[in-house]
């Protein structure tokens, strides 16, 4: 018999640790990603064929809807992923859902969306990458796209638009310098931009908190890669004001010499004061970027409507497309699970 399970308790994991199939779910991702539960299937044969997190308490916020989560989205096959999503699209409706949003581990802090438009160039680090029949499974389960993404690269890091000069010395002029990250302080640099970026992030699409805690253990896992030069802060008054995350492409060490770097976040306090800092910030650390030896720059995961996006548009050119879907729930009679 084929089974679909609700689990709500890393208690509840044991018996499916062995399982063929797919990897075993790690019973530490209940405190660390929190979810309310994962569903998953097994098939005849004890094998795990199917699995997702589900998230009903603490999901963002988008318009009248109370929003349900599923992440942690992985499927052997169509006919797996087709009772997956049907089931978890149940239990989020029996829990007060209205919509659906899907694939999110939990928040937008952590993995989120599906590549929609792979392009020619490999995976980068730090890049979602689910196999491309992920994307069928959705549409074929009623999802459609709430809100597009992309990644564009810039080939020539020697570009800078005239009128920075202009911007840095207005910049300059009000107090603010920019200093490169310091690594013997990690974490004393994180805590700071922790609240710069819970303040810059706060008006963004589907933005939900996390906690400091959280917000240094995901820096720390990567820390091993970053180097201080690409990292930069920008300082007014001994204040942090803006920030600037960029690490190398290290996934192309697996393929040829590391030539990449990747501009992953970039965060400046709202206000007039600070207009056209990330402008600068980017300029900065492509030019730093191409001190150091990189010849590229991946502009990386931008909302397409978003300011990240008008940043990029002024150096990068689009490699990469990426959807994030909804589906608006209603009641609907359980799916037929075939023996």
């Amino acid at each position: 018999m084929n089974e679909l399970l609700l689990i709500t308790s890393a208690d509840q994991l044991q018996p499916f640790v062995g399982l063929h199939g797919l990897p075993a779910i790690d019973p530490l991702s209940f405190s660390s990603l929190k979810p309310d539960a994962y569903l998953v299937l097994i098939q005849k044969q004890e094998q795990l064929s199917a699995r997702c997190a589900l998230w009903w308490t603490n999901t963002p916020h988008y318009g009248c809807h109370q929003v349900g989560l599923i992440g942690q989205y992985q499927v052997q096959d169509a006919a797996s992923a087709d009772l997956l999503l049907q089931q978890s699209c149940q239990e989020l409706t029996a829990m007060g859902c209205t919509m659906a949003i899907a694939p999110m581990d939990g928040n937008t802090w952590r993995s989120y969306r599906l590549i929609s438009d792979r392009g020619t160039a490999p995976p980068f680090f730090l890049e979602p990458n689910h196999p491309d029949d992920y994307l069928d499974s959705f549409l074929t389960a009623g999802f459609v796209p709430l809100a597009t993404y992309s990644s564009a690269l810039n080939a020539d890091l020697t570009q800078r638009a005239p009128r920075l000069d202009r911007v840095e010395r207005r910049l300059s002029d009000s107090g603010i310098s920019i200093r490169s990250l310091n690594l013997d302080n990690f974490e004393s640099e994180l805590q700071q931009v922790y609240q710069l970026a819970s303040l810059s992030f706060q008006n963004n699409f589907l933005y939900t908190p996390i906690s400091q805690g959280e917000f240094i253990t995901q820096y720390r896992q990567i820390q091993p890669w970053v180097k201080s030069e690409l990292v930069l802060l920008a300082e007014q008054n001994q204040k942090l004001v803006g920030f600037l995350f960029a690490v190398p492409d290290v996934l192309q060490q697996k393929y040829s010499q590391i030539d990449t770097v990747i501009i992953k976040t970039v965060a400046v306090l709202p206000g007039r004061t600070y207009a056209g800092l990330g402008n600068v910030l980017v300029a900065r650390v492509q030019a730093i970027a191409a001190q150091l030896g990189y010849t590229r720059a991946i502009h990386a995961l931008m909302h397409d409507h978003n300011n990240s996006r008008n940043l990029s548009d002024r150096y990068a050119t689009t490699m990469r497309r990426y959807t994030l879907f909804s589906k608006q729930l209603k009641r609907f009679l359980n799916p037929k699970i075939p023996a």
